[in-house]
């Protein structure tokens, strides 16, 4: 099957499987889809020994990384950067209502919780960098429009550049900034996705784009749905949850066996990690969830003591 995506990237289908999982990646990839490896939880070190396992384990075909690359981010520990007023607040508010100080062990694994958030953007340009050493065919910005220089630095190694998309007013910019691709990724996706869903934002997506081809994301895990984002002017699809539950995957096996009996209805939205969109529920996933960093904030009622529904109601968090 021959589409605008194949011929820019080599591959055989026109499927886009993302995941943090190096297996899964080499796996679709081999059978002729197009791996889309997501690098942004990684250090520039062990960036490279990952891809270099690709490297070994893909024939020479080629595949992607995707990126969490803002355009405007400052480095640096955000904690440090806290008003005293601030500080002060928090401390009189904690006091007055009776909170105890986290415990030492829960108060080092937040410092590097906060600490891997900071360099996750401030290390962006540096994993672009070392993935410029491989055969990496598609670099992806999943957030917003890519620098120019990161642009310049992908054309000139004869690679593509693509970024996500959850609006047209998204796709505007990133086509100001010269990708050669967008995702337009609908609110039924499993990650920094916005409030349009798919059906509708695919073919504004198109419209807006002009000559510049455009993946549909999100809900996609069929041939049937394939097709229908074909039929909406999508040269391709790219997915992600569905290779969660797959043998290659690192999903751990009591989240695996929940998102296979899961309705559409248990998925719960959080802020989790980039905090693009605002949560639907609760605001954060259960302790067993987050076993599965590879998974959006998605939480099973039935998983934990906490998320069953003789649990009181998460609150909703006000719209900014």
């Amino acid at each position: 099957m021959r589409t605008k995506l194949t011929e820019m990237v080599g591959c055989e289908y026109p499927i886009v499987a993302f995941s943090h999982c190096r297996d899964v990646v080499a796996a679709v990839t081999n059978a002729g889809g197009f791996g889309m490896f997501g690098a942004s939880g990684y250090d520039p070190d062990t960036l490279d020994v990952e891809l270099k396992w690709l490297d070994e384990h893909t024939g020479g075909r080629g595949y992607g990384i995707d990126v969490l690359i803002p355009l405007k981010f400052t480095g640096g520990d955000g904690a440090d950067e806290l008003p005293d007023e601030h500080r002060q607040f928090v401390s009189q508010l904690m006091e007055k209502y009776g909170v105890p100080e986290l415990p030492a062990d829960q108060q080092s694994e937040l410092r590097g919780r906060e600490r891997q958030s900071s360099t996750l953007l401030s290390r962006a340009a540096e994993l672009w960098d070392v993935a410029a050493a491989h055969p990496v065919r598609m670099f992806v910005s999943a957030l917003g429009p890519p620098p120019a220089q990161l642009v310049e630095k992908a054309h000139a190694q004869g690679a593509v550049v693509g970024a996500l998309v959850g609006a047209v007013a998204h796709a505007e910019r990133q086509k100001a900034a010269g990708v050669d691709i967008v995702v337009a990724q609908g609110y039924e996706a499993g990650g920094h996705c916005g409030e349009i869903t798919t059906m509708v934002l695919v073919p504004d997506v198109v419209d807006v784009m002009g000559d510049i081809p455009v993946l549909a994301a999100g809900g996609i895990a069929t041939g049937r749905q394939m097709a229908a984002a074909m039929a909406l002017g999508a040269v391709g699809v790219w997915t992600g949850s569905v290779w969660l539950t797959t043998q290659e995957a690192e999903t751990h096996p009591v989240v695996k066996e929940k998102f296979l009996a899961a309705k559409a209805s248990d998925t719960l939205r959080s802020r989790s990690s980039s905090s693009r969109r605002r949560s639907k529920g609760s605001g954060s996933a259960c302790a067993i969830c987050r076993l599965s960093r590879r998974a959006r904030s998605v939480c099973r009622r039935a998983l934990c003591p906490s998320c069953r529904p003789s649990s009181p109601a998460p609150r909703r968090t006000a719209r900014a």
